[in-house]
């Protein structure tokens, strides 16, 4: 199996790939633009990525690639429509990097709080101002956390929370009122009720089409005036436009590690607006979509990076797949029990082809002894009488055929 890594990647996660016998391609600077040309000069099995975006040209180029791994949790960097298209699957590895962005976010908290990354601008330019900067921390004791997505981050964020002595107020679209209960934080009932209630609200949902522009001029009108937004998940998730007339009209601090439009990995110049915007009307706290980017986050991303693509090679089956669809088109569940001898599932297939029924999805498990099997095939439509008794009768080693409504 060959492996492209068209990103930085852990030496460790190499060795381990090489061990396994893979053969690895490793091409860490690589800019987005020649992805494509590496997958058809390499012809790789596995492509893995970090932050590199992978456009739909990659798939449609494609050879032997098959599956795509993102080394970290987002993936809105990688076109999966495009890959579904092309049979392609995609992974990501959620959870192994909670702990670095949870520890970022509340380092922008604090950053934000006591102004921390202008003291020390201030005193790099040998600027002593106590006076100033003692004037301008309120402190987060006793203050309103809102966590908007309790996902792996967001709870990690929240054990902190408890720590720092703030009260949580959270929203998420899974969250009920147990889980909330044993997070130890407030259900709200929608974001807008976050932003209410909270004194800083930090920001853990997926780039999704339903968390574009989430924080939007309603979501920030809903604000508390001086209250701080924090964002670590993805630039998408917030209207950065609104951001910035929201901070200029009503003093909100924004503390942010991710963009609208942000720079590539390989770029060496940005042009971020709020980070533009004057420091004696704004209080703006900003790093470099470095959030996941921690020795201990990324051994563990590796680690689990090779873990995947272990258990691809090994079974076929592929975890944590992002782009498998959630609701098939299949209405009808046919249950075929058979001896597990050759062609019993090429007859039942062909069968199928001839009455024009489409596979949504099929499984054949083989019972112990390897004696027998059962093959359950869901349909788009149901197989009339004629085919069902083809199916029945025209293998010797069939030995029963049931149909089922899919609810």
């Amino acid at each position: 199996m060959k492996v492209l890594i068209a990103d930085k990647f852990q030496q460790s996660g190499i060795d381990a790939l090489e061990s396994m016998g893979c053969t690895v391609v490793s091409l860490p600077d690589i800019n987005p633009d020649q992805v494509a040309g590496a997958v058809v000069e390499h012809d790789p099995d596995v492509l893995v990525v970090r932050s590199t975006k992978v456009f739909a040209d990659v798939f449609q180029k494609a050879n032997k690639l098959a599956l795509v791994v993102r080394a970290g949790a987002g993936y809105d960097n990688i076109d999966t429509d495009a890959a579904s298209a092309s049979g392609i699957s995609v992974a990501n590895c959620p959870g192994k990097n909670a702990i670095a962005v949870a520890e970022l976010a509340w380092g922008l908290i604090l950053s934000a709080d006591r102004c921390i990354a202008d003291q020390t601008a201030d005193l790099r330019a040998c600027t002593w101002n106590k006076k100033g900067y003692a004037k301008k921390g309120l402190g987060l004791y006793g203050r309103t956390l809102g966590v908007i997505g309790t996902g792996n981050i967001g709870r990690e964020v929240i054990k902190r929370a408890h720590a720092f002595g703030m009260p949580v107020v959270a929203w998420s679209r899974s969250l009920d009122s147990a889980t909330a209960k044993a997070l130890g934080v407030t259900r709200a009932e929608n974001p807008i009720d976050v932003a209410k209630q909270a004194d800083v609200v930090s920001l853990h949902v997926a780039a999704t089409a339903d968390t574009n522009n989430m924080v939007n001029a309603e979501f920030l009108a809903a604000m508390k005036p001086g209250s701080t937004l924090v964002n670590t998940a993805r630039g998408g998730v917030v209207d950065q436009g609104a951001l910035l007339k929201a901070m200029q009209a009503k003093g909100i601090p924004a503390a942010v590690d991710v963009y609208q439009n942000q720079p590539s990995p390989t770029d060496s110049t940005s042009d971020i607006d709020l980070a533009k915007a004057d420091p004696n009307k704004v209080t703006f706290v900003g790093t470099h979509h470095c959030g996941a980017s921690t020795e201990q986050a990324q051994e563990a991303i590796a680690e689990e990076t090779v873990r995947i693509i272990k258990v691809y090679r090994d079974t076929g089956d592929i975890p944590n797949v992002v782009n498998r669809a959630s609701k098939l088109a299949a209405t009808r569940l046919l249950v075929v029990r058979h001896l597990n001898k050759p062609g019993v599932l090429a007859h039942v297939i062909g069968r199928i082809g001839e009455a024009k029924l489409n596979i949504e999805e099929m499984e054949n498990v083989i019972y112990e002894s390897a004696k027998a099997a059962c093959a359950k095939i869901q349909l788009d439509a149901e197989p009339d009488e004629a085919t069902m008794d083809k199916i029945r009768t025209g293998n010797e080693h069939v030995l029963s055929v049931d149909l089922t409504i899919i609810e």
